[in-house]
């Protein structure tokens, strides 16, 4: 079993329990999914920047990343159904845990000026969002293997039912939040 899930029986639930007055364990917060998220517009004219970008986000993921395509078209974008638009993984079970283990203890630590992430990216039901300006954080991606630096996004989804909740839960699990 994952040392993060052990931890989290072992420590983080009756923390959380006490903290937040909660008396089943199967009702405190847990992390159900992490997402990542690439948006591309250079996808429209150059169909080899999908390929690559879907390359870079599965070694990120440790999991195959899908491309998304457009549902509507959007004249002003030049934009038609099935363009592709996008690239998408969703971790859950193990493969969460240990992405949230990278992002945690490597990743975050090399952002330039990292001081802390922000406490006010909460959705109101506890999730969390947190965006990268450039991929090239993440120690899987090699710098001279890269086209052109992209930003990503990460969703963490929580079972919580607020945000003090869903905070509470990423700072027990190791998130950084600024002071």
């Amino acid at each position: 079993m994952n040392d993060i899930i052990k931890k989290y029986n072992a420590e983080i639930l009756p923390k959380l329990q006490g903290e937040l007055a909660i008396k089943n364990p199967m009702a405190a917060p847990k992390l159900l999914k992490i997402t990542l998220n690439v948006g591309m517009k250079e996808a429209l004219s150059d169909k080899k920047v999908a390929e690559k970008v879907i390359e870079q986000i599965s070694l990120i993921a440790g999991q195959k990343a899908v491309l998304k395509r457009a549902k509507k078209a959007i004249a002003g974008f030049k934009l038609r159904i099935g363009d592709p638009i996008g690239v998408m993984v969703t971790l859950r079970g193990k493969k969460m845990y240990d992405f949230w283990e990278r992002l945690v203890k490597l990743v975050l630590p090399r952002v330039r000026d990292f001081r802390g992430v922000s406490k006010k990216s909460f959705d109101g039901k506890g999730n969390y969002s947190l965006g990268f300006s450039e991929q090239i954080v993440f120690p899987e991606i090699e710098y001279d293997k890269i086209d052109k630096i992209r930003g990503l996004e990460v969703n963490i989804t929580t079972s919580a039912h607020n945000d003090e909740q869903g905070r509470k839960l990423l700072e027990l699990l190791g998130m950084p939040f600024e002071k």
